[in-house]
């Protein structure tokens, strides 16, 4: 198999078996378009927000646009799409890149051996082989067993190297997928559910969330747990407690981050919502669990009370090695009524630059507070001295742009008081640099008809005596604002015609442009309520967000007024 090493290394574990057989195929959860098999049989390569059009070359023979579009490449998930065709040009076509991509030298080796890519690769090939072997002759099955056997043993030595937390799990879900669809990889099975029971147990906390704080990361794990739990059952194999126990917390967890709409709040790298997929990852839910209303291990909260809904971050950053798209968004919230979301952070975007990936995670794209254009998370930056920069550097290489300093102490109450349910929360993130504590504080009506809130800064020292707080609302996309009665009062018009009035005491409320960055079409701009106060002079405000008696119809000679309440 001429220059098929250039994929794996050449220190691999010789005492690593090769399969001998596949015995079955995984399910795929995760949705098929049909048409982008046309797509890629004619060389047109989307992903990730970018595109390519090969003219007739190898797609491995393109520098990738993007390190998201080069991961989709490498990854091989797009055979699900072909799968889904059905036909016999699209299995030609799945074999012929396959086969291409294991004995050419093309491609971004680097990129391509990493360890999530490489551990996702050997999942597409064994989910997507009835695909790629059906009509194949004997030759290709030996050859594509091979593949499967180098996949197995590159990645159990990126194990035994000690690579990042998550690129452990992954790795060891990938290789739990090999050794149990291919006879012969017995071993390789009973290592792989041992690596996986470890991670799962490091990395799933007690209430469902995973370590990274990120509802997306939960999410993609459960579409390959969810397969992973139905081949020990088939395979007969004792099935790891520590994956039953994980699939049964995450998927309450998940219910946890849904508003009204289908979509799940934005923290801590949350993009966009596949809805599609979503649905498809709720079904498998046996008893249709209810979703959980207080995740103190992964720092969230959910306060509900008619059809309005409440979502907080109310937790510290997550462990350095899993913070690469957490964000600083400390006491951040999202609320919704019914279907319609009101108040959003503005989410991580699915395609972007690194400079516009870096903003969405800075406090100022959260519904929170801030202490003047500074966040309440550092992340690692090449910016400083000469020793600064090596050392970021060196973090950038290993790690990625984690976060380094953040709120240490966080602590998060809640309490019921006739039928009025309250949240209270503080942390710590601006102490260090300027002397202050952020306090918020949340009351539910029993009705959901408003939402009560209070932001409280305290500290000393000059540091804090001169610092601007500067509360942000960023608002949905489609909810219309316009101020009355000199900034006392903001009118919210929701897409549904629905009408709230947001009021604060004793600041004025301002209107500024925002931006959504986690549309499915893109970003798109909307807008956000702006409180700015000196917390030396004004050490609290009070907001209160309420819905109006009735609402607003195309038509009326004026927006709803505080007439209406």
């Amino acid at each position: 198999m001429r220059g098929a090493a250039v994929w794996t290394s050449s220190k691999v574990l010789s005492g690593t078996p090769m399969p001998t057989r596949l015995l079955f195929a995984p399910q795929d959860l995760r949705t098929a378009d049909p048409t982008i098999a046309t797509d890629i049989y004619s060389g047109f390569f989307a992903f990730a927000g970018r595109a390519i059009t090969t003219g007739g070359r190898s797609p491995f023979a393109f520098a990738p646009p993007s390190r998201a579009w080069g991961e989709a490449l490498y990854g091989f998930g797009w055979l699900r799409h072909l799968r889904a065709a059905g036909t016999a040009l699209a299995q030609a076509n799945a074999r012929s890149l396959v086969d291409e991509f294991v004995t050419s030298r093309l491609g971004d080796k680097r990129l391509a051996c990493d360890t999530q890519v490489t551990a996702r690769r050997l999942m597409s090939l064994v989910s997507q082989s009835p695909l790629i072997l059906e009509g194949a002759d004997h030759a290709f099955y030996q050859r594509f067993l091979r593949i499967i056997g180098q996949h197995v043993r590159e990645l159990e030595r990126h194990v035994r190297s000690g690579v990042p937390p998550f690129s452990q799990l992954m790795a060891a879900i990938a290789l739990c997928y090999a050794g149990l669809c291919c006879e012969g990889l017995e071993r390789t099975t009973r290592r792989a559910s041992r690596y996986l029971a470890r991670e799962l147990d490091r990395q799933i906390l007690p209430d469902g969330g995973h370590a990274s704080r990120n509802p997306r990361i939960t999410v993609d794990l459960l579409f390959d747990l969810l397969p992973l739990r139905q081949m020990f059952a088939s395979r007969e194999i004792d099935t790891p407690e520590a994956l039953l126990r994980a699939v049964d917390r995450m998927l309450p967890m998940v219910r946890l981050f849904r508003h009204g709409d289908g979509t799940l709040s934005h923290f801590n790298g949350m993009g966009v919502t596949a809805a599609d997929h979503l649905a498809t990852l709720l079904t498998y839910d046996d008893m249709r669990s209810q979703p959980i209303h207080h995740a103190p291990h992964s720092g969230y909260e959910r306060v509900e009370a008619g059809r309005t809904l409440l979502v907080a971050d109310v937790g510290a950053p997550p462990p350095v090695a899993l913070s690469t798209e957490a964000g600083a968004g400390c006491l951040s919230f999202e609320f919704s009524s019914g279907m319609q979301r009101i108040v959003v952070n503005c989410g991580m975007p699915r395609i972007a630059g690194d400079a516009i990936i870096q903003a969405s995670r800075s406090t100022a794209a959260h519904s929170t507070a801030s202490i003047g254009d500074a966040s309440s998370c550092q992340m690692v930056s090449d910016k400083g001295g000469l020793a600064e920069r090596r050392i970021a550097g060196w973090l950038l290489r290993r790690l990625g742009p984690v976060i380094v300093s953040g709120p240490e102490q966080v602590t998060a109450e809640r309490s019921e008081r006739e039928h009025v349910q309250s949240l209270s929360a503080s942390h710590d993130g601006y102490q260090a640099r300027f002397g202050l504590t952020h306090e918020r504080r949340w009351h539910l009506s029993p009705k959901g008809d408003s939402l009560d809130g209070e932001d409280i800064f305290w500290g000393e020292g000059a540091s804090a005596a001169s610092r601007e707080a500067i509360i942000r609302f960023h608002l949905a996309p489609g909810v219309r604002a316009s101020r009355a009665q000199n900034g006392r009062v903001v009118m919210l018009v929701l897409p549904n015609r629905e009408a709230w009035q947001f009021s604060a005491d004793p600041i004025e409320a301002r209107v500024e442009d925002s931006v959504f960055l986690a549309a499915p079409d893109g970003m798109r701009r909307t807008e956000q309520i702006v409180l700015t106060l000196r917390p030396s002079e004004t050490p609290s405000v009070r907001w209160r967000f309420e819905r109006m008696a009735r609402t607003y119809t195309p038509g009326q000679t004026q927006e709803p007024g505080p007439e209406l309440l």
